[in-house]
């Protein structure tokens, strides 16, 4: 069994980004283009290596080096999207980014036939057999193991936010769902996601990971999609919150905030700082709220003393990390108000073109 180690933890403040997209045809559909794309063909150098498939054969993942800080971290992801989008053009595909594609029916959709995601549909079922979903995972590096898992644990107060930022998916199947996030709902249909309870250490962090793979409960460690974890194998702290997007500049504000938050936490816990430890019920209504409302979500405070608006704590945390690019993004018109206005103002096929990324 392949355990986890401490040893991965030896860096401190790195960034890798992964982002999930859909391949599309002319139309702006979703269709199966990743057995050529990822096994068929030669993509780019930047993607050599570093370009997956997932459930679905119309949903593509991309993952950048590791970069040394935030400035070339926004110059790997405009390069990496660079280089998706010419691969995918070159083979006759486009590219589209939303946490839930509105065309996207799973019942129409084609699976993969890798054993591993085999292995899911048979183990999962329905759950994942419905799984059309696509995120934005971001990863920090930290320098301790015990460090990290205690970052993991305090930074789930904070994750409704990048949530509530994020949403982009109001349709599900071809209906709309009434939520701002409906990829968050679905996704916490599988086992082993959403927001997870606290470890006291990394020992016992790893304990359970090993626990699960004994029994047959999940595969390896890749099948933990809690939305915040340790990262055992690349030691990190990997934040799995936001809904899949459009626009790289939302993205470049997620991980401008996930390394800001990492950072801070990092330094408290280094100066003693106990943890707040807030009930799993607690930090399970914060983020309902931000999967249903989007921009207009209320959280319970961290200090539990009442409700606080997202634009309150966007104001908190822009002053108290010194961060701007979620400010910018909370101005601005949210992914999910944006695809109600243009599916209801000019139609789907509208809807499906604004989907998806250009040069």
């Amino acid at each position: 069994m392949d355990e986890g180690s401490a040893d991965p933890f030896d860096r401190m403040g790195t960034l890798g980004i992964e982002e999930e997209f859909y391949v599309i045809d002319d139309q702006g559909y979703p269709v199966s283009g990743t057995d050529e794309l990822v096994y068929e063909t030669t993509p780019p150098e930047i993607l050599e290596e570093r370009l997956a498939h997932e459930l679905f054969k119309c949903i593509i993942e991309t993952q950048t080096p590791t970069c040394e800080d935030l400035d070339e971290a926004r110059e790997t992801l405009r390069e990496v999207r660079a280089a998706l989008l010419t691969h995918a053009e070159a083979h006759g595909y486009g590219i589209a980014g939303a946490g839930l594609h509105p065309a996207a029916k799973w019942r129409e959709l084609d699976h993969a036939q890798k054993p591993r995601y085999r292995s899911q549909l048979d183990r999962i079922q329905y759950t994942q057999h419905r799984n059309t979903t696509t995120g934005v995972h971001v990863h920090v590096g930290v320098d301790d193991a015990e460090k990290a898992t205690w970052i993991a644990n305090e930074s789930r107060w904070f994750l409704p936010i990048l949530l509530a930022l994020s949403a982009n998916s109001p349709y599900w199947n071809g209906f709309d769902t009434g939520l701002a996030s409906a990829r968050a709902k679905i996704f916490e249909g599988l086992p082993h996601t959403g927001m997870p309870t606290a470890f006291e250490s990394y020992g016992e962090y790893v304990a359970f990971e090993e626990l699960l793979i004994e029994h047959g409960a999940i595969a390896d460690r890749g099948e933990l999609w809690y939305d915040v974890r340790p990262h055992t194998e690349l030691g990190t702290v990997e934040i799995r919150t936001p809904d899949g997007q459009h626009d790289p500049a939302y993205v470049e504000a997620f991980v401008e905030y996930a390394h800001a938050l990492v950072v801070d936490l990092a330094e408290r816990y280094e100066d003693g700082e106990s943890g707040r430890n807030h009930r799993q019920e607690l930090l399970d209504a914060n983020k309902w709220h931000a999967m249903r409302d989007g921009r207009e979500a209320t959280f319970i405070d961290r200090e539990v003393a009442g409700e606080v608006s997202l634009g309150k704590v966007i104001e908190r945390e822009r002053d108290r990390l010194g961060v701007s690019g979620i400010v910018e993004l909370y101005d601005r018109e949210s992914g999910a108000a944006r695809q109600r206005r243009l599916l209801d103002a000019e139609g789907p096929e509208a809807l499906y073109e604004a989907l998806r990324l250009e040069a």
